[in-house]
């Protein structure tokens, strides 16, 4: 069975001791006004914020003996108004998707988090604001986080959530207590995989808990764009670096309409599997006879320049497959 949303998950898997950490400041009576909790996608950051929210709003309930820290029950109604949107004293904000439009939380969205802290609880407690992918705030939606969290208002508390804490300013981390977290160990992931996809032969299975390094929700999405296939291809790709009608080809095949999980995998596996090519080498290991073709650093820049083009393409609906194209070029130092 695939996992709710975060908002609507009950179950948090691994993160106990970060978990039992957020539960010890909150009863301390001195709990931090905003917390910045970081790590690989897909392994339950979000699930986290918002587990931590609930908790809070339902008064910080002492869980039953043996029970995970920060647990309410599944039936709980401040679980069920978290998970409809309805609960007044949460706010979230999260880039939306718009087609030919930047994926991004504009600054509208952030004053109107500002105002909903200034005021006062609905219901007598906290006010929270959950903030997921917080790196994708335009330059202005941050500075006005940043004032807020400069002036906090009282028994309020902003959870940002992110993969990419280097792309938030400097002052926005330093006010925030961080809370770092890793992917899942392999017998949990083993054990996840199983029951979300208990159809797929055990050799694939495993072969994608290799591939999503700790992060199921990395695994769903191989698993929904044929990770384990998409990841042979990368591989073969930087063996023999396409061109022409080969390029074509390769365009066609994860960047079609019917591709838009396999297009960002695709280039998530390659540009993993070249990085760690390239950080294998430059330690003196081994190293696959592709990468002899170019400098490390020449490596090293085409990997940033592919990056970056497939993370503009995404974020503003680009024409995949060109940018399938040029990345070929690129990978090949044209």
């Amino acid at each position: 069975m695939i996992p709710p949303p975060p908002r609507a998950n009950p179950t948090l898997f691994g993160h106990a001791e970060a978990a039992a950490s957020l539960a010890a400041a909150a009863r301390s009576g001195r709990l931090a006004h905003a917390w910045l909790f970081t790590g690989p996608p897909g392994i339950g950051k979000a699930t986290l914020a918002y587990r931590f929210a609930r908790w809070l709003l339902a008064g910080q309930p002492r869980e039953a003996q043996g029970a995970p820290p920060l647990q309410l029950a599944e039936d709980h109604p401040i679980l069920r108004r978290v998970a409809a949107g309805s609960h007044a004293d949460l706010m979230v904000l999260e880039p939306q998707q718009e087609p030919g439009k930047r994926h991004i939380i504009k600054v509208e969205e952030a004053r109107a988090a500002r105002s909903f802290l200034n005021f006062t609880a609905a219901e007598g407690g906290w006010r929270v604001v959950v903030m997921d992918e917080v790196e994708a705030m335009e330059a202005a939606s941050a500075n006005t986080i940043l004032k807020t969290l400069e002036e906090p208002p009282p028994r309020t508390v902003l959870l940002l959530v992110t993969s990419a804490p280097g792309r938030l300013l400097p002052t926005i981390r330093s006010r925030c207590r961080r809370l770092e977290l890793t992917g899942l160990p392999n017998p949990i992931m083993d054990t996840l995989l199983a029951d979300w996809l208990p159809e797929m032969p055990r050799a694939e299975r495993d072969a994608l808990a290799v591939l999503a390094e700790g992060s199921p929700g990395r695994a769903l999405e191989l698993a929904a764009g044929e990770g384990v296939e998409l990841a042979r291809l990368a591989e073969a790709t930087l063996s023999s670096i396409p061109a022409g009608e080969r390029a074509h080809a390769l365009a066609d095949r994860i960047a079609g309409r019917e591709a838009a999980l396999a297009f960002p995998a695709f280039f998530n596996l390659l540009l993993r599997h070249l990085s760690q090519a390239v950080r294998e080498a430059a330690r003196g290991g081994s190293a696959p006879a592709w990468l002899g073709a170019r400098p490390l650093a020449a490596w090293a820049e085409a990997s940033e320049a592919v990056r970056k083009l497939i993370q503009d393409t995404e974020r503003l609906s680009l024409d995949r497959r060109q940018a399938v194209l040029v990345a070929m070029d690129t990978l090949r130092g044209r």
